[in-house]
């Protein structure tokens, strides 16, 4: 059995994390359990600071025996982060994320290197919003409303790569497009994002998101 802490950014990642990765993962003896940041005296999660995310990790890496791994948007994330201004020199967005994902491990592990095997640091470009973009039917089956925009987002899926590669523009990120399009009722991230994901299912957004899968495939491979 292996046991694991995901640090999630926000409510939507925890309930992904819980509802949808920790159970297909709990038929291979690996048990995940989703954590929120203390921001405030009453609040978890959102605007994380780097300083309080290292603070986290390393006091969830004092625990014997669990490993850590993350679940942090690329957009808006705190330009605390190590070489954060190294990583935006990369146009491509692979790049990007994998100097930040390095440079977060060697941070948190140089003062100990014992944890390195315990942490896998993973951020999602560019939004998690991003993985709604796997299977544009699926999703706006959800709502009946929705699914006369199914063109017009299924042209914004067809004109990138990946989803992963859905930009990290003010008014062209993936929330934002959602946003624009998905309404009466309006797209609510903590409502629909996870019964979305429920509806794509794993191997779409595995076979559609790169990064994504890596990183699956890493938690996957921790039981050898």
């Amino acid at each position: 059995m292996i046991r694991g802490y995901v640090v999630c950014e926000g409510q939507t990642e925890e309930t992904f994390i819980r509802d949808v990765i920790a159970p297909i993962l709990a038929h291979q003896q690996i048990f995940l359990t989703a954590r929120l940041i203390s921001t405030s005296k009453n609040n978890k999660g959102g605007a994380l600071t780097y300083e309080r995310v290292k603070r986290f990790v390393i006091n969830s890496l004092k625990e014997e025996n669990v490993f850590i791994t993350t679940f942090f948007d690329l957009y808006a994330l705190d330009n605390g982060f190590p070489d954060f201004s190294e990583s935006q020199k990369h146009s491509d967005v692979y790049r990007k994320v994998a100097c930040l994902e390095q440079a977060f491990k060697d941070d948190i592990i140089k003062n100990n290197s014992s944890y390195e095997s315990r942490f896998l640091p993973y951020i999602q470009p560019y939004e998690f919003e991003g993985l709604l973009f796997s299977d544009i039917a699926k999703l706006t089956e959800i709502e009946s409303a929705w699914i006369r925009v199914t063109k017009d987002l299924q042209a914004i899926r067809d004109d990138v790569e990946t989803p992963e590669h859905i930009n990290d523009s003010y008014e062209t990120k993936p929330s934002a497009r959602l946003g624009k399009f998905l309404q009466t009722p309006n797209y609510r991230k903590t409502l629909h994002g996870t019964l979305a994901i429920q509806a794509i299912g794993i191997d779409k957004l595995l076979a559609e998101c790169r990064h994504f899968s890596g990183w699956y495939s890493q938690l996957t491979e921790l039981k050898n």
